[in-house]
């Protein structure tokens, strides 16, 4: 693992081929039983990085946007651009084409590579951008030691991912002049406030977030074969960091999980292989417990379980240690922050909090009128550290809009800290509901919701009323025999009045995003 002092010098390229060069045949990522070792990983990423260079002609600072799932030719594609100097746009393969095109005309793309069933999508809104050359990933990429079966899957297979990342190349790479300073990563946020903006996240950005995470994990001892199931999507910039780059820079393996929402998948994995990590979220965690045949696996070789991406609930909590006899260690960090700002350390969690700062991070929490607050009040967090953002990709008025004059980043979230000098997440500051004057978290009162029996998941809006500016409305999902009535009865016994949800609805499952957080706004409309 790379030091603090190598950090200030060293490129995420760069970082790749120490970590290949220090493990060589060690597996590094795992998919549908497919290994990829560090050897294979560096062998690959150089022939794809040498066709950015010298077929596709694409300079340093151009971007490629990558368009894929949890699947082995990911990393591949990341650490060849990386290595080319180019920098990455990380797209959601269940986007829209409305949502395809915009990511694609903000950043600028040269290139893509995309799974070939996006293809049909990409097409129609292709020629309103700067996209010249598109690489195809398809079942053929499955059999690339097999001839006849590749020929009939693809049959013009000269922009094919697995012919290409198989050329007979030079060895060496054309040298790039890229800087620990430059932009690695335009990572989108999920436009939950207007349009997504592209947080530039810079090499030094993430090879900061990657120590800090190293070093809030010092309790843990890694062995030479640590086991990591990776289930969260490696472009959503939580598992990038976390599970891409941390994992892989402790020599660890990544058991890639391509359909988080299969509990058999999960269950043949965990079968196979005996994981020793697990980076989740709380409705995975949830989800995987009420399965009969997840809580008979063997758990024991497991060391620890992180959280992040959304607020970990009591429920979660308890029934994930009942299950694996393993506590769940809860973070919080934003695109923004590449991602983590504070963490707990495994097996010293405090509980509802998320930790303290990681090491040169600094948070305040301040309130309206931007004056710092003493601890143990709630405002908005704010951090300054080597991890956040250069700013928002060609948006200088929204970037400007984030920061306080003094250079922190203002999150949106609303915190208080502790007398133990931990962090606690109250809510979303656009979150809030605003009943007769009085503040409500959503956070709360799912969390009281969750611990119901009967009720598995939880989200809790507000809507306008008449009567109370806004009325708090829950949306559940539930499991056998409840009422609405029941579950509000419930509610009045653990919540003062005003925070009680006027109503209760049932459904079969609430909208969620490709990470499984539990998406507010689409229960809003």
């Amino acid at each position: 693992m790379i030091s603090r002092e190598e950090v200030k010098n060293l490129t995420l390229g760069q970082y790749l081929e120490q970590t290949t060069n220090c493990y060589k045949n060690k597996p590094a990522y795992v998919c549908n039983n497919i290994v990829l070792s560090f050897d294979e990983l560096e062998k690959k990423s150089r022939r794809l990085a040498y066709w950015f260079q010298s077929m596709a002609k694409l300079t340093e600072g151009d971007r490629v946007a990558i368009q894929l799932p949890n699947i082995n030719e990911y990393p591949i594609a990341v650490f060849a651009a990386l290595r080319a100097g180019l920098i990455i746009v990380n797209t959601n393969p269940m986007y829209t084409s409305r949502e395809m095109k915009h990511q694609f005309t903000d950043s600028g793309a040269k290139a893509i590579i995309i799974l070939d069933e996006l293809i049909d999508k990409l097409s129609s809104f292709i020629e309103e951008t700067d996209i010249e050359h598109v690489v195809t990933v398809s079942l053929c990429d499955f059999y690339e030691n097999d001839e006849s079966t590749r020929a009939k899957i693809c049959p013009n297979p000269q922009n094919c991912f697995s012919t290409i990342i198989n050329l007979e190349l030079p060895e060496s790479l054309i040298g790039v002049a890229t800087k620990p300073s430059d932009i690695a990563l335009i990572q989108y946020t999920g436009g939950t406030t207007g349009v997504s903006k592209g947080a530039s996240l810079t090499h030094k950005n993430i090879l900061s977030n990657v120590l800090q995470l190293k070093e809030r994990f010092e309790n843990i001892v890694f062995g030479d074969n640590e086991v990591f199931v990776s289930p969260l999507p490696l472009y959503h910039i939580y598992a990038f960091t976390v599970n891409m780059m941390c994992f892989f820079g402790l020599g660890g393996v990544n058991l890639l999980i391509q359909k988080p929402q299969s509990v058999d998948e999960f269950v043949d994995v965990m079968q196979r292989y005996k994981a020793t990590g697990f980076v989740g979220i709380n409705t995975l965690f949830v989800n995987l417990c009420q399965s009969e045949i997840f809580r008979k696996l063997n758990f024991s070789h497991l060391k620890f379980t992180l959280s992040g991406g959304s607020t970990l609930t009591d429920d979660a909590s308890n029934i994930w240690i009942e299950t694996t006899n393993t506590t769940i260690t809860e973070g919080y960090g934003l695109s923004e922050t590449a991602p983590a700002i504070s963490f707990n350390k495994p097996q010293e969690e405090e509980v509802g909090t998320v930790g303290k700062p990681t090491f040169d991070t600094t948070i305040r929490i301040i309130d309206k009128e931007a004056n710092e607050l003493p601890d143990g009040q709630e405002g908005e967090i704010t951090v300054k550290g080597p991890q956040v953002m250069k700013g928002y990709w060609q948006r200088e008025k929204e970037t400007q809009a984030v920061f306080t004059p003094d250079g922190y980043f203002k999150t949106g979230d609303v915190g208080v800290f502790l007398p133990s000098g931990s962090l606690k997440i109250v809510d979303r500051i656009k979150d809030m509901i605003l009943v007769s004057g009085f503040n409500v978290y959503p956070n709360e009162i799912e969390n009281i919701l969750t611990l119901h029996n009967k009720v598995i998941e939880a989200a809790v809006v507000g809507k306008p009323s008449d009567k109370t500016g806004e009325a708090v409305w829950a949306y559940v999902v539930v499991s056998g025999e409840v009422t609405p009535e029941e579950i509000q009865r419930y509610c009045r016994e653990q919540l003062t009045s005003y925070k009680v949800p006027k109503h209760i609805v049932i459904l079969d499952s609430l909208p969620k995003s490709t990470v499984g957080k539990i998406l507010r706004r689409e229960l809003k409309k």
